[in-house]
């Protein structure tokens, strides 16, 4: 190889290495600058793409019954790979996510709810599960319970202990729990049977998404900004938190769709008002 091409390899390999650290530091901007997309006002500039649902993949052995989604064994495999390589989402968390959407357009279908703003959520919440070391495994369920902060007042909301420490281990004060973090009185009041096994557990990906599938849908329309933006703060009452799902909503709708439309380049203000 002469000097010339070996300088071009060298120069072309530099080159791949720079793009592949600007796109990974756009996708961090995205998740964690919510300051890029939010208007002035606090509020969204509109309702983020909703992402297109995947290929569908039949299944005879799965049926579907009241609120229990279809078997998330449904969802194309190649697209699914293909999905999570670019979102960097978990292939079995993401049939949980695509499972819950395709649940909530035939049972909520007033809802649009777009299996990003879920997955948006898992993110912002658990990273898709795997905080403290945890993961999906492959039959839905964390390798071991994601449990929260205790919500004492100390710098989060105060909720006395609701279900004497079944879901939490908690006998004092409530904890959040599972990969959607729900809290236990929650939970009681919406969780669903998401994979049709007859249990509504918050640490199975299948139940835990569908559940905030409903709970989210339980607001009205999210396709508007307005609707989207009340659905969020329903589920986590802090406009940092709405920016932060809104974002990463657009980046798992644009990674997967390219013709979904980018944020608008707006900013808020230095300081966002605390939960209440």
């Amino acid at each position: 190889m002469s000097q010339a091409s070996r300088l071009f390899v060298v120069i072309a390999g530099s080159l791949a290495v720079v793009l592949a650290i600007a796109s990974a530091a756009l996708m961090a901007r995205l998740l964690t600058q919510p300051d890029q997309v939010a208007a002035p006002s606090g509020q969204v500039p509109s309702a983020p793409p909703v992402a297109p649902p995947p290929p569908a993949q039949p299944d005879p052995d799965a049926t579907a019954a009241g609120d229990s989604a279809e078997h998330p064994s449904q969802v194309e495999s190649d697209w699914l790979r293909q999905a999570s390589q670019q979102t960097g989402i978990p292939e079995r968390v993401l049939q949980a996510y695509v499972a819950a959407g395709a649940w909530a357009a035939e049972n909520r279908r007033n809802c649009n709810l777009g299996w990003n703003t879920l997955a948006a959520i898992g993110a912002v919440e658990s990273n898709h599960g795997r905080h403290q070391d945890a993961f999906v495994q492959a039959n839905g369920n964390l390798s071991e319970p994601l449990v929260g902060l205790q919500l004492n007042g100390m710098g989060v909301a105060t909720i006395p202990d609701s279900d004497e420490g079944r879901l939490d281990g908690d006998t004092e004060y409530d904890r959040a729990v599972g990969p959607m973090q729900f809290i236990p009185d929650s939970w009681k009041r919406h969780g669903l049977d998401g994979n049709g096994d007859g249990q509504k557990d918050p640490n199975n990906i299948d139940d835990a998404a569908m559940t905030a599938a409903s709970y989210l849908c339980s607001s009205g329309n999210l396709g508007t900004a307005g609707g989207w933006e009340r659905a969020i703060l329903s589920y986590n009452n802090s406009l940092d938190y709405v920016n932060k799902v809104y974002n990463a909503s657009v980046v798992y709708a644009r990674n997967t769709d390219p013709g979904a439309r980018a944020p608008e380049p707006q900013t808020v203000p230095a300081t966002t008002p605390a939960a209440g």
